[in-house]
């Protein structure tokens, strides 16, 4: 370890880590509605003489973004400050036991944006001369549509990010690429009492689900591909047989798959669909799709992992990142995205999200030692 990168280690102080992490997840801050938690921020970095700039994304929403050293950065460390709904998560704020951090968001991704602000606070330390060049990227929007990162690119895009989504601190230069698929069935409504003189929109529904899950295209290999019925709702009219059905599914698609062939076959089963099952309805959109990515590990990132790794006694293994996050748009757009951060997608969104101190405290060493090089 170099004495720079020592220097800047003594600097990162782990009861202000633990207070931004806490304070960050009794923040409320559902995609939409980030005004308070983008405050806070603000607030606290500005405290700490860190000299920060609004960007604007929609009305009171906005980005946070900062930079130091010489010229512009041609790497970011990019965090989301949002989080999904807390639709029946009870308790969200932030508890901690035995080191461990629980709270909505404490994974995905409060700790990784913690732990690049206590970071970038600790590089702020050092004399102007020896600070790296580096920008620091606080968004909004990544649960919803990304709308805060696709801002960011409107006017930048560095040639390398580090987004700080949850992968319990193994490197990922790969992604998985990311599809949502909307399937609406029409049926016949009658009272409940007499089902055979209507068309039961439900069944109709089930019987869809049930012919894509047997398709040999949906083969859940976790290598290949990921599918999952995220939602299903119905027509809520009393007692009667429902006429209309809903249903939302997912699919993550491994980085070297073409979302676009996936598409296709999809279309064409469900269209086989319509004509195989008696009476059925049908009507689908690709609501979203979005192509995954695998880029060569980076020779200077991974010689420095490589060094400060055993420093931390952790564990290196290079995976790809299996759900969808801002590094897809970054890749997009002609940058060079790198997923590390604390926390595990295993427990986020849910109500045992949670991140360990440890672990926050380690993703900022390591940040500080990507950005100095």
């Amino acid at each position: 370890m170099n004495n720079l990168l020592e220097q800047v280690w003594k600097e990162i102080d782990p009861q202000r880590l633990r207070k931004t992490l806490m304070d960050m997840i009794d923040i409320y801050s559902p995609s939409g509605k980030e005004e308070d938690i983008q405050l806070y921020l603000e607030e606290r970095l500005t405290m700490e003489g860190v000299k920060l700039r609004r960007q604007e994304v929609e009305g009171e929403r906005y980005n946070l973004v900062a930079t130091m050293g010489p010229g512009e950065p041609s790497l970011y460390l990019v965090g989301h400050v949002d989080t999904v709904a807390a639709w029946d998560i009870d308790e969200y704020a932030a508890v901690e036991e035995w080191g461990v951090v629980r709270g909505l968001g404490s994974a995905d991704m409060k700790g990784g944006c913690a732990a690049m602000v206590e970071a970038w606070l600790a590089l702020a330390t050092l004399p102007e001369a020896q600070r790296p060049s580096l920008g620091l990227l606080l968004a909004v929007g990544e649960e919803e549509n990304g709308d805060g990162s696709m801002r960011f690119l409107q006017e930048h895009c560095p040639e390398r990010v580090i987004i700080g989504e949850p992968t319990s601190m193994l490197p990922a230069f790969s992604h998985f690429g990311y599809m949502e698929i909307s399937l609406v069935t029409q049926g016949r409504r009658i009272h409940s009492s007499l089902p055979e003189l209507g068309h039961n929109a439900i069944e109709s529904m089930l019987r869809v689900l049930l012919q894509l899950e047997r398709s040999p295209l949906l083969d859940q290999t976790p290598s290949k591909l990921v599918y999952s019925i995220r939602e299903m709702s119905s027509s809520r009219a009393g007692f009667v047989v429902p006429d209309r059905c809903e249903a939302m599914i997912d699919l993550h698609l491994s980085p070297d798959t073409d979302p676009a062939a996936v598409r296709r076959d999809l279309e064409a089963l469900l269209v086989k669909s319509r004509r195989a099952i008696k009476g059925l309805e049908l009507e689908f959109d690709f609501a979203f799709e979005s192509g995954g990515y695998q880029l060569e590990p980076d020779k200077q990132l991974s010689a420095i992992l490589e060094e400060v790794y055993p420093l931390l006694n952790l564990p290196l293994e290079f995976v790809p990142f299996r759900s969808h996050s801002d590094g897809n748009l970054f890749y997009q757009a002609g940058s060079k995205p790198f997923i590390l951060g604390p926390g595990s997608l295993e427990t986020a969104h849910t109500a045992d999200e949670q991140t360990s101190l440890a672990e926050v405290e380690a993703a900022a060493r390591v940040y500080a030692a990507l950005a100095l090089g």
